[in-house]
């Protein structure tokens, strides 16, 4: 009996000029899996799979896409019948997948694989397949796309095939698929499993002699790959295309091969297919009290499988979508709420959310921590001469002054009425010196600012008076210093900046 490193080494030996399904993209031990299953060396899978995912399966290296590694796992434990573990990794994959934000190689072969698990789920399952193509298609990556093509071609397929319905459209939509896989110039496990399954629409197309073609080419690779699963579909193919033959013999025993190495890598889609075919065959043969029996307890068995993981991925996935946007209108209400509706900008609730952890952050860093308080200098004028509608246009004009001469990471607040707090993050020069510059540098743009495009023409246009406050990394600390050299700024003059930190108290001891 083979070890399961010698196994594995096989399964490498075999793809090594191959191409195959996701090489690059999931871990090297995952891939091992994979390729074990698809060989149909179950029992050293088996084991692959408990010491490299299932003692820690939902752990991804941060060097992964973690959408795509954790619906590959589902699969792999889909077919060796861990049915829970199948459901919580694919609701832990769909949870952690957007595909509206991010379009690229890895969304789409995740959104393809999800598509695959929901099969049964005709309608999810293609919407998303094709949307997983049409992102394959933007990316402009001829592997990816070809895989997303192989998947979409299948379940089209599949939806004629079980069910027996020939519906032309689905199949010619198909083939269409699987033709623009081989145009791509694919090899290996995609190229032979294009060439397997378009044969089985060809059939269904009652193309029988183009489809024998394609069949016993796909299981010529097949066999020399070790590819058990191309190797299922290119034997249900040919057993097919005897039936049509009216070659009943042949067709019962290619079916029976077929259904055996589906059987053989817990295929359990394949599995339904094939044993509903050879149910027919045997039946057309007589043998109604032997094999038909079994196979019709099979195809029973296989459906409610079939049908307790669908249902029950489909619900997850439903249940897990339906947590995922209460979570965010959730996280959308409590961003409203710590954020001013007139500026934009955080309100006071926001302030004390956010800049503890900043000032926290500034200091572990080695900076300084700085608070700019800033006060509109003559608002009430405004608001009595131009009406409180300008006031507002006033202090929206502030805000956006005020993004305009700080940085992302800098914490902007309005803290009340024509109040502003500025908190600034760690600075990578001297920031010693940091909390000072951005306050003149503040000071000056709203001094030099042409208020006439928002007020029109005014007595005395609004500056604003700041006070800057340094030291220890505590939020009421630096405010309370922060308002006394406010205080002393609007005392002073206005249109101006104090500060009240390590430059003053040295020059403090100084004098």
């Amino acid at each position: 009996m083979r070890t399961r490193s010698a196994a594995i080494c096989e399964c490498e030996d075999a793809v090594e000029q191959d191409d195959p399904l996701l090489a690059g993209r999931i871990p090297e031990q995952d891939r091992q899996v994979r390729l074990l299953l698809d060989s149909g060396l179950i029992e050293q899978c088996e084991a692959a799979f408990d010491d490299s995912v299932a003692s820690a399966p939902n752990l991804v290296g941060s060097e992964w896409n973690r959408p795509i590694v954790l619906v590959n796992r589902a699969i792999l434990a889909w077919r060796l019948g861990r049915i829970s573990l199948a459901l919580e990794l694919a609701a832990d994959a769909w949870t952690e997948l957007d595909a509206e934000k991010h379009r690229d190689a890895e969304t789409a072969h995740a959104l393809s694989m999800l598509g695959y698990l929901l099969e049964g789920h005709s309608a999810p399952a293609i919407e998303l397949l094709s949307r997983a193509v049409r992102i394959a298609r933007e990316v402009g990556d001829p592997a990816t796309l070809a895989h997303c093509l192989l998947r979409e071609g299948a379940t089209l397929a599949s939806r004629v095939v079980v069910s027996g319905v020939s519906v032309e459209r689905y199949l010619s939509d198909s083939l269409v698929r699987f033709d623009e896989v081989f145009r791509l110039g694919t090899q290996g496990a995609v190229h032979r499993r294009a060439l397997a399954s378009s044969g089985r629409v060809l059939v269904a197309l009652e193309e029988v002699d183009d489809a024998q073609r394609r069949a016993t080419s796909a299981l010529a690779e097949a066999e020399e790959a070790s590819d058990m699963y191309a190797q299922s579909i290119a034997n249900w193919t040919l057993a097919e295309v005897r039936r049509r033959q009216n070659l009943l013999n042949q067709a019962r025993t290619l079916a029976s091969r077929a259904l055996y190495q589906a059987e053989t890598i817990r295929e359990t889609m394949l599995i339904n297919r094939i044993s509903t075919d050879l149910s027919s065959v045997c039946q057309r043969l007589g043998d109604h009290v032997g094999e038909a029996t079994a196979l019709r307890r099979a195809v029973r068995a296989a459906n409610e499988t079939i049908q307790v993981l669908q249902e029950g991925l489909g619900q997850a996935l439903e249940q897990r979508r339906i947590a995922v946007h209460a979570q965010r209108k959730a996280n959308a209400a409590e961003a409203a709420a710590l954020r001013d509706p007139l500026t934009g900008l955080a309100n006071r609730l926001g302030l004390e959310r956010y800049a503890p952890a900043l000032l926290e952050r500034s200091a572990s860093q080695g900076g300084i921590p700085w608070l700019l308080l800033l006060d509109v200098d003559w608002f009430k004028d405004v608001n009595d001469g131009a009406g409180h509608s300008m006031g507002d246009a006033a202090l929206r004009e502030v805000a956006s002054l005020l993004r305009a001469e700080c940085r992302a990471e800098d914490l902007i607040c309005r803290w009340a009425g024509d109040e502003f707090v500025v908190v600034l993050a760690a600075y990578s020069g001297d920031s010693r010196t940091a909390g000072p510059a951005v306050a003149e540098r503040i000071r000056a743009a709203v001094d030099g600012h042409d208020w006439r495009q928002v007020l029109g023409e005014i007595e005395q246009p609004p500056t604003v008076s700041i006070g800057a406050a340094a030291g220890p990394a505590r939020l009421d600390e630096l405010f309370t210093a922060a308002d006394v050299a406010l205080y002393r700024a609007k005392h002073g003059g206005r249109n101006r900046v104090e500060v009240d930190g390590p430059e003053r108290r040295e020059a403090l001891s100084a004098d």
